[in-house]
């Protein structure tokens, strides 16, 4: 299969997340290797149920840094990825905040948690993993979390990646040179930024600079979804000459030789037959 991506939230920031006026479920990256399920916030288990996905499908999660917008389905998730508990299967790979603690932030994942999987790996700007056959590079951020990082997924046609939360620089954009598919946390229009992270006027020197195919803003807090985000895209598209645009909940994004696009219509099964567990469970 082509590498995809299918987005189980678009919102972030704190107003977005306790209103939920978009979920803030982070996303799930597949391709023939596995699934790997990234920050799983509120809003991704919901998701998942309204596209019958079975998250017994899920190989991998993996949690950027220790704000509740990207970790608190997490546990979940991981119960899940192992039927429950009962089969020790998969991978979690989180930050030293979200593992280990970090100052006042985390550790936001149980020990009974962290337990229950084949692997656990702590990860930091500078690594380089394989997750379910995909080559992933750890990028800085410079984020309220000091441990935060970013993402390159090295894909068979082409990078692949996702900046999450941080403050905008020159070093922080020449990290992602080469992409195809930039996810970008967007969290307020114009030239609002508020700090350690982006707003729109950032947008266009981050695409300016590292010129991708494609770019989704990601992220979205309450204040650019009240300015409409369809409109500071394609205001930034116009800028910079790149393909821009705002992300919704359960878009998926194939990235083939050409990139697609297509809007999953959720809608809850009466009955998915992943809930039909023996009677013994």
């Amino acid at each position: 299969m082509e590498p995809t991506i299918t987005l189980l939230g678009t919102g972030g920031g704190r107003h977005t997340t306790m209103f939920q006026a978009r979920s803030t479920g982070g996303f799930l990256f597949q391709t023939d290797g596995g699934t790997v399920h990234m920050d799983p916030g509120p809003g991704a288990l919901t998701n998942m149920c309204q596209i019958g996905y079975d998250l017994r499908k899920t190989d991998a999660v993996v949690v950027s840094h220790c704000h509740p917008d990207h970790y608190s389905d997490a546990e979940s998730v991981i119960e899940g990825m192992t039927y429950g508990g009962w089969v020790k299967r998969g991978a979690f790979y989180g930050t030293k905040s979200v593992i280990e603690g970090d100052g006042p932030l985390g550790p936001c994942i149980s020990p009974y948690h962290l337990n229950i999987e084949e692997k656990v790996e702590v990860i930091k700007a500078g690594d380089r993993l394989d997750i379910c056959g995909t080559t992933i590079d750890i990028k800085r951020a410079d984020h309220s979390d000091p441990c935060n990082v970013g993402f390159v997924f090295h894909t068979k046609n082409g990078l692949f990646s996702y900046v999450s939360d941080t403050a905008y620089s020159d070093d922080i954009a020449d990290q992602y040179e080469g992409t195809r598919v930039l996810f970008l946390p967007i969290t307020t229009p114009d030239d609002k930024r508020i700090r350690y992270h982006m707003c729109t006027e950032d947008a266009v020197r981050f695409i300016e600079r590292i010129k991708p195919e494609l770019t989704i803003f990601i992220h979205l807090g309450i204040v650019i979804l009240k300015h409409d985000p369809d409109e500071q895209a394609a205001m930034t598209e116009s800028i910079t000459g790149h393909r821009v645009i705002a992300g919704k909940d359960l878009m998926r994004i194939t990235l083939g030789k050409e990139i697609s696009i297509e809007q999953l219509i959720p809608i809850k099964p009466e009955w998915n037959d992943a809930w039909d567990l023996p009677e013994e469970e």
